[in-house]
């Protein structure tokens, strides 16, 4: 989770420093459209999955809203500093625990209102609304973490049905062929330089979500989540040194509240868990 925290916050680094040059849509597709070559492993469980028409109409689906994500994610890097984007993107876990309630039938509970709650005080900390003007790109990172968790979500749901590898694997298939006509329409020619950097926002994506599925395969999620807080770390000190952008304590206390709220719904529903395995053991 340490290299996991390192490579995401690589990502994050390089499209910053792409700048606005590129239209985010087309960067992009462009991230993606290289980093199809990191599916060629998984191309032997690609061929082996029968699709029917409501699982591709599903996966498209996801897709579509995965890469609409992106495009917001990219546009609010061009206008927000790194630390900001961070500390916004932690959201996404609580949009997914609201989604799973209204969507697949979990059950909210109390800890994980107060969750919930702690998580959008830790928003208003950030965003400071009436105190400073809320900028197209904090909206654009609320509108990114909500569609990143149902993207999420969907992801939950299919992984039953087919292998990870497949799931990942379309993903990356569909958003490219989504975010293509959004890239098409605001086109520039890029340089061999953005295509370069645009190759290595790809490579350090697909190595970030690889260590992330070994750290997962490797220890409970309880002592992997709270090392993604060193993200906010990372992006604040690559901020401040190399962009120059001021340490704003509010940003990293709002962080602070939203990633204590994740992680306490993280570490309770891991008590739980055990407290049932317990219980069915003993019976």
């Amino acid at each position: 989770m340490f290299v996991t925290g390192l490579c995401f916050v690589a990502v994050t680094a390089l499209v910053k420093y792409l700048g606005d040059d590129m239209p985010a849509a087309q960067s992009a597709f462009l991230r993606y459209a290289l980093g199809l070559v990191f599916l060629l492993p998984m191309l032997s469980s690609l061929r082996a999955v029968t699709f029917t028409r409501q699982s591709l109409t599903f996966f498209g689906l996801r897709g579509l809203l995965h890469a609409l994500g992106v495009i917001l994610w990219f546009y609010a890097m061009t206008q927000i500093s790194l630390a900001e984007v961070t500390a916004m993107n932690y959201l996404s876990p609580i949009y997914i625990t609201l989604g799973a309630a209204l969507f697949l039938g979990e059950k909210l509970a109390m800890r994980r209102i107060i969750a919930v709650i702690m998580a959008f005080i830790g928003a208003l900390i950030i965003l400071r609304p009436g105190l400073r003007e809320i900028s197209p790109g904090h909206v654009a990172m609320i509108g990114t973490a909500i569609l990143f968790a149902a993207s999420y979500l969907m992801a939950k749901r299919m992984s039953g049905q087919v292998n990870a590898s497949v799931v990942v694997g379309m993903l990356s298939i569909t958003v490219t062929i989504c975010l293509a006509p959004f890239a098409f329409a605001v086109w520039v020619a890029p340089s061999a330089t953005q295509l370069f950097w645009l190759f290595w926002v790809a490579a350090f994506a697909t190595a970030g979500h690889f260590s992330m599925t070994l750290a997962f395969a490797a220890a409970p999620v309880t002592l992997t989540q709270p090392v993604t807080f060193l993200q906010l770390v990372w992006a604040v000190i690559l901020g401040a040194v190399v962009f120059g952008e001021g340490v704003d304590l509010f940003v990293v206390l709002g962080g602070v509240v939203i990633m204590s709220s994740v992680l306490f719904i993280t570490w309770r529903e891991a008590v739980l868990r055990r407290q049932a395995r317990r219980a069915q053991a003993a019976e």
